[in-house]
C-alpha cells in the first residue's frame, strides 16, 4: 500500500481507466477526473464500476485496494493487491491463538463488552444500563463465540429500541433487517456498517496480519475476513448508530435520500453522496491520543487497533479493545 494516500469514494456510476501512471475516472456527465496513482490509499464503489484489467493491474502493482457496495449497502467484495504484508511470524502465532479456545473467548468477550459500551456511550442515554448491566453479568459464562453472540444480540436489539424512541417516524429501524434492509434506517446502518469494515480490511492490509484469521467471528462468517469483521465491532456505533442519531437530529437527511420499497430500501444517488462526505469528514476527525501525545485521526484509530493484534501476536501483550476516552 502506497505510504501517502487518500480514499476515494466513487458514488456515481463511472469506468476506470489506466492513464500513464494515473487513474482515469470516467464519470456520467463525460469529464474524466485523472488521479495519480500514489495519491489512491483505496477506492469505495457505491454503484456500477466498470473497470479494465489495465487499471487493476496498476492499482495492484501500487498496493491499492477496491471495495465494491451493492445496491443495498452490503460489501460485496473486494480486490485486493497480489502483494501482502503479512509475515509468516505473525500468522502462525495468529493462528495459534485464534485456535486456543480460551483466547478466541476471551477476546470475543472483550470485543462484545467493548462494543455495548461504545453503543451506550453512542446513544448517551442511561436507558441502555440495565441491558448493559445484564450483558457484563452474563459474559464471563459465555463459553464459546455462539453464546458470546447470542448474549450481544439480546443487547442489540434492546439498543435498536432504544435508538428508536431518540429517531423520527420515517428513520426508525423497527427492528434490524439485513439483505436488503427493509427501511431507511436500516439501509442507513448496513451503508455504514459496511464501510466500516473495509476500512478495517485496508487497514489490515498495511500489518502483517492475516485478515482472514479471526477470533470471534471465526465459526458463525466463512465467507468474509473474520479478523475485519472483529475489529469493526467496537467501532461501528460510532459510525452507524451515532452518526443516525446526529442526522436525524441535524435533519441532515430527508426521505429523498433513500429509495424505497415494499419490504426494502437503500440510498440514492444523493443519499450516496451524502453519506460519502459524511463520512469522509468523520473519519478525518481528530483527538488527543493519550499514549501517543498527538492528535489522532479516526482513520488512525482503526490502524492502531489492528496493531494491537500485532503486539498480541508478537510480544504477548494483551488485547484490549477500543473504547472512545473523549
Amino acid at each position: 500500500m502506497a505510504a501517502v494516500g487518500r480514499t476515494y469514494w466513487l458514488t456515481e456510476p463511472c469506468r476506470i481507466r489506466r492513464e500513464d501512471n494515473s487513474v482515469r475516472v470516467e464519470r456520467p456527465d463525460g469529464s474524466p477526473v485523472r488521479i495519480p496513482i500514489t495519491d489512491i490509499r483505496d477506492l469505495v464503489t457505491f454503484d456500477h464500476v466498470d473497470i479494465n484489467t489495465s487499471a487493476l493491474s496498476l492499482l495492484s502493482r501500487n498496493g491499492v485496494a477496491v471495495h465494491v457496495l451493492d445496491h443495498y449497502g452490503n460489501h460485496a467484495g473486494h480486490f485486493s493487491p497480489a502483494d501482502s504484508m503479512a509475515s509468516a511470524r505473525v500468522v502462525r502465532r495468529q493462528v495459534e491463538l485464534t485456535a486456543d479456545p480460551e483466547v478466541r473467548a476471551g477476546i470475543g468477550r472483550a470485543l462484545v463488552l467493548a462494543t455495548a459500551e461504545n453503543l451506550r456511550w453512542s446513544l448517551d442515554t442511561d436507558l441502555l444500563d440495565p441491558a448493559l448491566h445484564t450483558l457484563r453479568s452474563a459474559l464471563p459464562d459465555c463459553p464459546d463465540a455462539g453464546a458470546i453472540m447470542g448474549q450481544e444480540g439480546n443487547f442489540r436489539r434492546t439498543a435498536w429500541v432504544v435508538l428508536d424512541t431518540q429517531l423520527p417516524a420515517w428513520l426508525r429501524l423497527d427492528g434490524r433487517t439485513r439483505r436488503p434492509p427493509t427501511n431507511a434506517g436500516n439501509a442507513f446502518v448496513s451503508y455504514l456498517n459496511s464501510i466500516v469494515y473495509a476500512r478495517v480490511l485496508t487497514a489490515l492490509r498495511t500489518t502483517p496480519l492475516h485478515p482472514a484469521i479471526g477470533f470471534l467471528h471465526a465459526d458463525t462468517d466463512r465467507r468474509r475476513n473474520t479478523l475485519a469483521l472483529d475489529l469493526a465491532e467496537p467501532f461501528k456505533p460510532l459510525f452507524a448508530e451515532r452518526l443516525l442519531k446526529r442526522t436525524a437530529n441535524l435533519k441532515h437527511l430527508r426521505p429523498g435520500d433513500f429509495e424505497t420499497e415494499v419490504g426494502r430500501a437503500s440510498l440514492s444517488k444523493d443519499g450516496r453522496r451524502k453519506i460519502a462526505a459524511l463520512v469522509k469528514e468523520e473519519l478525518a476527525t481528530t483527538v488527543h491520543h493519550r499514549t501517543l501525545k498527538r492528535k489522532v485521526s479516526y482513520e488512525e484509530l482503526i490502524h492502531l487497533e489492528a496493531l494491537k493484534l500485532v503486539r498480541l501476536c508478537l510480544e504477548g501483550k494483551p488485547y484490549k479493545p477500543f473504547r472512545p476516552w473523549w
